[in-house]
């Protein structure tokens, strides 16, 4: 549920960012857009990651949040729009970005028809995030920039074994939410030689389990929020219940899987590693 909430509050926020200096045009080649919008936390990181800094027009409110966005600190200096559809239009942008983009709360009060949108999907999978690199590169002018971070990506990639070897591990977060299949966790569980739980319970891509179901299921790993190590609230407290502290546990920061993009790569190292050294 709380996966869930972040990406409700995702879609009806935004933000976007990114790299290095202008280049010439080729003759006869589509206009560069000089003034990108991102109005979603997940298109914010894929603009910061493709998009000339000087292209990026503003972000979303959540850019610089290292809870949230696994590119914070790229945001720095960066235009970050509040959810104001009056700093929306004073941005003057000529390409807005966003999950989706064209039926933002932001656009709906101005005249929607007189912007250049790009509408994406939440990423699930490894094959949406490369799908949505190429889009996007293509969008703000830099599809050869696109193509060499897939490169680069790939070539991580192919380095991190399959260490979790054919162990069961469980995605379980506060209040005892376990994350299924068709998922990105469940995505970068299969990666990295581990099978989902929540596939061998017939659970739906998002459930309650409760602590002595948990218990009787006995994964072998538990995948929590690294934010989860110390106990701030009841929704936390659970997971460090006594009956779960003989299950080991791999922790990752919920900034490298809250978006599909770069930080697939860090959260999949991530979690190899420690299924190596839990073995």
């Amino acid at each position: 549920m709380r996966h869930l909430l972040h990406l409700a509050a995702i879609a009806l926020l935004g933000v976007g960012t990114s790299a290095s200096s202008t280049q010439p045009q080729p003759s006869g080649a589509p206009v560069r857009p000089q003034r990108i919008v991102s109005l979603n936390l997940c298109t914010d990181q894929l603009l910061m990651a493709l998009a000339d800094r000087d292209q990026i027009a503003g972000l979303t409110s959540h850019a610089r949040d290292a809870g949230m966005s696994a590119a914070a600190t790229k945001a720095q200096g960066l235009p970050i729009l509040k959810a104001s559809s009056e700093q929306l239009f004073a941005a003057k942008p000529d390409l807005i970005l966003g999950m989706p983009a064209s039926s933002h709360p932001m656009l709906q009060p101005l005249n929607p028809n007189a912007y250049r949108t790009i509408d994406l999907e939440y990423a699930e999978s490894y094959a949406a995030i490369v799908g949505q690199i190429r889009t996007v590169a293509a969008a703000i002018g830099h599809p050869a920039r696109g193509e060499a971070l897939i490169r680069r990506m790939e070539t991580e990639l192919a380095r991190i074994p399959a260490a979790g070897r054919g162990k069961v591990a469980a995605y379980y977060q506060r209040r005892g939410y376990l994350t299924g299949t068709g998922t990105l966790i469940d995505d970068l569980m299969t990666r990295t030689g581990l099978i989902n739980l929540a596939a061998k319970l017939g659970k739906p891509p998002l459930s309650q389990v409760s602590l002595e179901e948990m218990v009787a299921a006995q994964p072998d790993f538990l995948i929590v929020e690294s934010a989860t190590a110390r106990v701030v609230d009841q929704g936390t407290e659970m997971l460090h219940h006594p009956a779960l502290r003989r299950i080991p546990r791999i922790a990752i920061p919920q900034a490298w899987t809250v978006c599909g993009g770069p930080a697939y790569v860090l959260a999949a190292r991530s979690i190899a590693e420690q299924a190596a050294r839990n073995r």
